[in-house]
């Protein structure tokens, strides 16, 4: 919880009272590998913050097909944003790549958080803000660049990942085929 709290002060300040507050509505676990937080077709109110590990969040298509979206590592949020704020059933699972720990929240008690405590909206703005930046270059990233660039900012954006991810959730969140992946792979080494 303190790595929270301290993520949390680096950007903002916070009152004695508030770091209370965000301890009495917050629960530190520890998830195994492969365990699902969040499935498809359920009603979602929780947030999670990666302390440590990693989580991905997906969909599956009609042929069974997944298609990851995010990759939460340490310092970031994950959940099903569409579900919580439309109010409908999740369209992701978010599932745990490897042992990890994270601090779960419940969508209520974030927002009491807010109304409580106004200077926590200027945290959350930020947080929402560095998400949807994040998400527009993913989003420019499929559009403008070929599989071997976007597999390179891949590589930038998580280091390490690749020893602990299946090759499956690489390329579909790169948009590309466990093949192309492959080949991509073979070219680096071969330089």
């Amino acid at each position: 919880m303190e790595q929270l709290i301290n993520y949390i002060t680096s950007k903002i300040s916070l009152s004695p009272e508030a770091k209370d507050y965000i301890y009495s509505i917050s629960k530190k676990r520890i998830v195994e590998k492969g365990a699902v937080l969040i499935c498809e077709g359920q009603k979602v109110n929780k947030i999670f913050f990666v302390t440590e590990g990693c989580l991905s969040s997906y969909c599956t298509d009609e042929v069974g097909r997944e298609h990851t979206l995010q990759f939460a590592i340490k310092n970031w949020w994950i959940s099903d944003y569409i579900a919580i704020y439309n109010n409908e059933r999740s369209q992701l699972t978010v599932e745990s790549l490897k042992k990890s720990q994270v601090i779960e929240f419940s969508t209520q008690g974030l927002e009491d958080l807010l109304i409580k405590f106004p200077e926590f909206e200027v945290f959350q703005r930020n947080n929402l803000e560095r998400h949807l930046v994040s998400l527009q270059k993913r989003i420019l990233n499929q559009l403008q660049l070929s599989a071997s660039e976007r597999y390179d900012v891949f590589v930038q954006q998580y280091p390490d990942i690749e020893s602990f991810t299946p090759n499956y959730h690489i390329a579909s969140y790169l948009g590309i085929t466990q093949e192309s992946l492959s080949r991509i792979r073979f070219d680096r080494g071969k330089k």
